[in-house]
């Protein structure tokens, strides 16, 4: 027999069958916790600007090489143009007749998949010519006044000898350079964008002209000289042009690449120091400024104002992104003094009576003006 007592012996209490498998459902049915998804990535805000500086990077021997299909020679013409159209502002390009200016621009236009239109400026074009006009229409809904456009409305607008029309009609091209629109019955039209003007000038027959006025000189960011040629340079081009058809140009941007660049030049980097350098070389072109030398105040009857300074400054930064740099060396805005000062210095008699040109006015106040100030 054994010795345990029943009575002594705890005994287990055992959970009810129901409840047990209430909890086993519960277990089984339970959803899974869901996992927190990872936190959103942080948008980049240099990622387009990369890209555009890689795009135009990998497009710079590409435009070199389509530009020399039809353009030898002229290397620092053709970088002054496309600065130009980097910083978004026009250009003045002064030459003799045949010196491929139209072409050069024309070739330009087609790189980049722009809108081209020429206009020719004669004495007697009106600014209705350009600007576009109102015209009566008949409509669904009757006879209407309609406009429209003028050749001004394209990319990019050649204006052929703009020195030989009238100032009222070199006047309507002010609007759309700075604004970049045409009013026309008090109706705002706006300009496709990209959009620049390339003005040329011929300087060898000057009577019967109408030389532009300062204000109009001044919209322009470059004046660009185009010369003769080398007499090497000379040969191929007479024997490039009549011994067969030229190879048609190749687009390497589009427009949208070119508003991607302009965007792009003005995010260049510059020292306080080196803005003070293109302001000081500024200022020491006006006779009136107390640091401008001795030959200023003796040749020079009117300096170069502000937006000088500014196009100094702007077209360092296209240059220096164009060469693939990404800050802007005084280097830079020393070769772009020239372009920029030529149309906004005016020479007196006394210049002209010594034989001092405004190329050697220039390069000696390149010459004078101090990188820094001690």
């Amino acid at each position: 027999m054994s010795d345990t007592n029943p009575e002594t012996e705890p005994e287990t209490e055992e959970a009810p069958a129901e409840e047990t498998k209430v909890a086993n459902e519960a277990t089984e049915t339970a959803p899974e916790p869901t996992p927190e998804p990872p936190p959103p990535a942080k948008p980049n805000p240099h990622k387009e600007d990369e890209a555009a500086f890689e795009r135009l990077q990998e497009g710079r021997e590409r435009v070199k090489a389509e530009l020399g299909k039809v353009i030898i020679g002229q290397e620092e013409v053709i970088d002054q143009i496309l600065l130009t159209l980097l910083c978004g502002g026009h250009c003045l390009l002064t030459g003799a007749p045949g010196l491929a200016k139209t072409l050069l621009v024309k070739s330009v236009a087609q790189i980049f998949q722009l809108n081209f239109n020429r206009i020719q400026f004669t004495p007697d074009l009106m600014p209705a010519d350009i600007t576009g006009t109102e015209i009566l229409s008949d409509t669904p809904e009757g006879r209407k006044l309609t406009f429209v456009k003028g050749p001004i409305f394209a990319n990019i607008i050649l204006a052929d000898e703009i020195n030989r029309t009238p100032p009222k009609t070199q006047a309507a091209l002010l609007e759309s350079m700075q604004e970049h629109q045409v009013t026309a019955a008090g109706e705002r039209h706006a300009l496709e964008e990209p959009f620049f003007v390339l003005a040329t000038q011929n300087p060898v027959e000057m009577e019967g002209t109408y030389p532009l006025p300062e204000a109009q000189l001044d919209r322009f960011l470059f004046n660009v000289l185009i010369d003769y040629l080398p007499e090497d340079d000379e040969v191929a081009v007479v024997q490039q042009t009549t011994a067969r058809l030229g190879e048609p140009i190749e687009p390497v941007f589009t427009a949208e690449d070119a508003l991607a660049f302009q965007k792009l030049v003005s995010q260049v980097p510059v020292s306080e120091e080196l803005v003070r350098y293109a302001v000081r070389l500024t200022a020491a072109s006006r006779p009136s400024d107390a640091n401008a030398p001795e030959f200023v105040k003796g040749w020079i009857n009117w300096g170069a104002g502000t937006r000088a300074a500014q196009a100094l400054v702007l077209g360092a930064k296209a240059l220096a992104l164009w060469e693939g740099r990404a800050h802007v060396r005084i280097e830079d805005i020393r070769k772009l003094a020239a372009p920029v000062l030529r149309h906004r210095v005016l020479l007196n008699y006394r210049a002209e009576a010594e034989g001092a040109t405004i190329e050697q006015v220039i390069s000696k106040l390149v010459e004078a003006v101090p990188e820094t100030v001690s």
